[in-house]
């Protein structure tokens, strides 16, 4: 009678054992991971502001170029370079036929 009991027991301690392994393997599996992710952050922190800087200074860029494009047209032409003005000539209009 013991034989098959004892047989029970090291299934049973077998089962238990793979699946406590196998816990502990997936836990230190993440922990391990976790600490490599908490080591790179200050590093991707760092690339996520410079990105950040980039596109604001790009965007500063293009707002002060519209404007000054926006004043620009404002502003309009200048009379002096505008060139000359066509003045009145008198015109001869035919009388209308009927």
């Amino acid at each position: 009678m013991e034989r098959p009991l004892l047989a029970v027991l090291l299934l049973v301690g077998l089962f238990i054992g793979c699946a406590v392994g196998s816990a502990y393997a997936r836990a230190r599996r993440g922990w391990n991971d976790y600490q490599t992710v908490k080591k790179s952050v200050p590093g991707a922190r760092r690339g996520a502001w410079l990105l950040i800087r980039g596109v604001a200074v790009k965007a500063g860029v293009i707002a002060l170029l519209l404007f000054g494009a926006v004043a620009y047209a404002a502003v309009g032409a200048d009379e002096e370079t505008a060139g000359p003005a066509p003045g009145r000539s008198p015109t001869q209009s035919e009388s209308p036929r009927r």
